[in-house]
């Protein structure tokens, strides 16, 4: 099968395939330190649960990654991919001054992607960003193991930061 033909795994990053947990410090102060939270991520742990899911999906689909993570941080986060081992794929990633909540950008994207292609499935870990998902017809898989974190909620949904 061609790589044109296969059908797309659409993957998130922080806390589906990156344990955030350590850096997670950096907003739960006031003001958030963003630069610390995202200068902080390639030190993330990977999250076995995710690694596994996207090396099985890369057997039979084309793996693209779908971030909240602002374009700045592009070389860390492709470093940090090829370090863990993890499948190439396009890196779609939110412009650095774009703040609009994770679940309208991630369903944008996840739309764009379909007029071409079959979308497999997303997982992510964003319960918003999955129930968007879903309402726009997209199979999704919930990537819930990782603990939970409501300023990394908040973040992704009241300050379209990650």
């Amino acid at each position: 099968m061609d790589a044109v033909r296969r059908p797309v795994a659409v993957f998130d990053l922080d806390n589906t395939l990156a344990d955030t947990a350590h850096r997670q410090r950096f907003l739960e102060r006031t003001p958030k330190d963003w630069s610390a939270f995202f200068a902080a991520a390639p030190e993330d742990p990977p999250l076995a649960r995710g690694i596994e899911l996207v090396l099985k999906s890369a057997e039979e689909c084309e793996i693209q990654y779908l971030t909240g993570r602002p374009e700045r941080c592009r070389a860390d986060t492709l470093e940090w991919l090829a370090r863990h081992g993890l499948p190439e794929g396009k890196t779609h990633m939110r412009r650095d001054s774009d703040r609009r909540p994770a679940r309208i950008t991630k369903v944008e994207v996840l739309r764009r992607l379909a007029r071409g292609r079959a979308v497999r499935m997303l997982v992510d870990d964003d319960e918003l960003v999955c129930d968007a998902a879903e309402r726009a017809g997209f199979k999704v898989v919930r990537a819930r193991w990782a603990d939970s974190s409501p300023v990394l909620k908040e973040a992704q949904e009241t300050e379209g930061r990650t």
